[in-house]
């Protein structure tokens, strides 16, 4: 029924759990997850996961807030992508919200890591799992001038205003919203979902953070995204079973991800 767009079960906070967590997904409905890395080091144990589990898939990227670690080539990144059950490049895009005292033009890095991670989705042909953060401008800039229409993908954990969910999903994006959108002070983000086409909205976690209301403060898992999708569907006035089909019809088309095998 459910489909948790974008976790991190790679996490110690969540692997050291694993068995719990997985039966929590299969009691809340949540029929498939997908593990998101975020550097190079940890792929190994996202693609694992991936490998072991029928239910989680994988992505292979490097986060932009991801300092002092391995920068992959698109060779790399389009030669992982090819793996089985790696659906995605990513989780890549921009963040500026943490300068500690740099200017955006020494940010630099980050703007060709991003482009490397938008050539790789192109020449893969796997979407993107994109994240901006303070930075929003030059996110919609670099993928203009990489070709990342190209690439498609999702802005994941969606905080920023409605013009730029707009402008995403007019170069073709997907716009994903963790459970921020249950929280009181989040009404620009349930404002904005009745601005976009349902087509286009993805529900996910971000676990281990940003527990959805009711469990807001704990650690999140891909167990709670039917509240998030609670949180989203009385946004636009569906009835969450509604909203959780129109969502994994979402991901499932995004991702190419198979229906899940029901048991004989």
């Amino acid at each position: 029924m459910f489909i948790d767009s974008h976790c991190h079960l790679s996490f110690p906070e969540l692997k050291a759990n694993l068995p719990d967590i997985l039966k929590a997904m299969r009691d809340a409905q949540v029929d498939q997850a997908i593990c998101i890395c975020t550097q190079m080091e940890e792929f190994e144990a996202v693609h694992a996961l991936a490998l072991a589990h029928d239910v989680l898939w994988a992505t292979v990227g490097v986060h932009p807030d991801t300092e002092d670690m391995r920068e992959p080539d698109v060779d790399e990144l389009v030669r992982l992508a090819a793996l089985p059950r790696v659906v995605a490049i990513g989780e890549t895009g921009l963040d500026y919200y943490r300068l500690n005292g740099r200017s955006i033009d020494d940010m630099a890095w980050q703007r060709e890591r991003f482009r490397t991670h938008i050539r790789a989705a192109r020449a893969a042909g796997k979407p993107l799992v994109i994240h901006t953060r303070s930075s929003a401008a030059d996110t919609l800039r670099v993928l203009d001038e990489e070709g990342g229409e190209a690439a498609g993908g999702v802005f994941h954990c969606f905080t920023e205003t409605a013009d730029v969910a707009l402008a995403a999903v007019e170069r073709g994006y997907y716009i994903s919203f963790s459970g921020i959108v249950s929280f009181k002070n989040a009404q620009d983000l349930r404002d904005l979902l009745k601005l976009l086409p349902l087509d286009r909205v993805l529900i996910e976690t971000d676990s281990p953070y940003l527990a959805p209301v009711p469990f807001r403060g704990k650690t999140n898992t891909p167990a709670y995204v039917p509240h998030v999708a609670k949180a989203v569907a009385d946004a636009v006035g569906l009835p969450v079973a509604e909203l959780a089909a129109l969502a994994t019809a979402n991901t499932r088309r995004l991702f190419k991800l198979p229906a899940p095998e029901v048991p004989a």
